[in-house]
């Protein structure tokens, strides 16, 4: 359940208190194959993974894949319209069902011996099925189930059959997302790369921390109004302010953004100087921006690398003033994601210095601390 929220900031919210910053995670964490071995096993097929957007599945049979820790998993709309998860294998001889995304009519077939399934999971049709020796109970093979739930027009699985509710562990979020009218935007950008060469909690900390921002990231620093830059903690989310400045100096690309962003549809005025960002727990952000929204899933691929999965969304029929905006702000933010990578690459070699133990966390680090915790609490099982 989501907990009363704690504020870390400059000045304090009146009635309320900052975030105690707790002790980082031990550098073996990141280091080790085993514990990476566990945490997919207790962490990310145990949480709910960001799979897509319901732009992706307009109708029944439309479908999306996804992963959940190294777990493939299927996402089909049904033919009632509804959303349902299924683990991506054929009950038969283990062959992913689907890759990418698009449409599969009325029904899902295995490309390798053609074993087909009902949208809504049952085993229908066995080719030659009177070759087996033993007449196959079609009831008794249908897809292994996964959960669905859509937040704000964001789809995301679980594995664990007893986890809790999603809309139960995010709490307000959803009220907090609706002004941006996630659900009726359309993707107009999307990018899985080669990722970034550091364990995917080193990743994850950088961005749940503001701390570095004035040293590690010169032209933002320009651009956001770094003394009010605040963080909102819960149980199960992360909730970041960061303002900008009206006049930002130095960078002609961060000048241009200030000058000609206007806020989409459904945004106050108040909104268009104000970039908002949510983390929810383990690795999943949602950036909120005045002209656009950017999903970024940090997905383990190995111990000492991720793969950053990107979608960016707007409202349809966008006019080529913002188109611009959008530009900039996606090649501003790519310049920042650059020297980012860099910073995780540094810390990830670093933290296999022989005798090196974390020192200790700022109230900037609020976000570093509230992660840690999570992660020792999941892997202690």
């Amino acid at each position: 359940m989501t907990a009363t929220p704690m504020i870390t900031a400059p000045q304090e919210a009146p009635g309320r208190s900052p975030i105690a910053s707790g002790s980082a995670l031990a550098p073996h964490l990141y280091l080790d194959p085993q514990t990476l071995a566990l945490e997919q096993q207790r962490i990310f097929e145990r949480t709910w993974q960001l799979a897509g957007h319901v732009s992706q599945l307009p109708a029944p049979g439309s479908y999306l894949t996804a992963q959940a820790g190294t777990q493939p998993v299927l996402v089909v709309r049904d033919e009632h319209g509804e959303i349902r998860a299924y683990r991506n294998v054929c009950r038969h001889r283990g062959s992913r069902l689907l890759s990418g995304s698009g449409q599969c009519r009325a029904a899902i077939r295995c490309r390798y011996h053609g074993w087909t399934y009902r949208l809504d999971g049952e085993l229908i049709g066995v080719p030659e099925g009177r070759a087996f020796q033993t007449p196959i109970d079609k009831s008794a093979f249908g897809l292994l189930p996964a959960r669905a739930e859509v937040m704000c027009g964001l789809v995301f699985v679980n594995l664990d059959a007893d986890a809790t509710a999603l809309a139960e562990l995010v709490g307000d979020l959803p009220s907090r997302l609706e002004r941006y009218s996630i659900p009726t935007l359309e993707r107009f950008a999307e990018f899985s790369g080669a990722g970034q060469p550091a364990n995917w909690k080193v990743v994850a900390e950088n961005y749940v921390e503001g701390y570095h921002i004035p040293i590690a990231h010169p032209d933002l620093m320009r651009l956001l109004d770094y003394k009010r830059y605040s963080l909102e903690a819960h149980d199960d989310w992360l909730w970041f302010e960061a303002p900008l400045r009206e006049r930002p100096a130095g960078n002609r690309l961060a000048r241009l953004y200030t000058r000609l962003v206007e806020p989409m549809a459904g945004l106050a005025e108040e909104d268009r100087h104000l970039w908002r960002y949510a983390f929810v727990y383990p690795n999943t952000a949602i950036d909120l921006y005045p002209d656009q929204v950017t999903t970024w899933q940090i997905v383990p691929n190995g111990v000492a690398r991720t793969t950053d999965v990107f979608g960016s969304y707007r409202p349809p029929r966008t006019g080529p003033r913002t188109r611009l905006v959008q530009r900039l702000n996606q090649r501003f933010n790519s310049m920042v994601l650059a020297e980012d990578v860099d910073l995780v690459d540094n810390v990830q070699r670093g933290l296999a210095s022989s005798g090196y133990e974390c020192g200790p966390l700022s109230a900037r680090e609020a976000g570093v601390a509230w992660l840690a915790d999570r992660v020792r609490k999941d892997l202690d099982g």
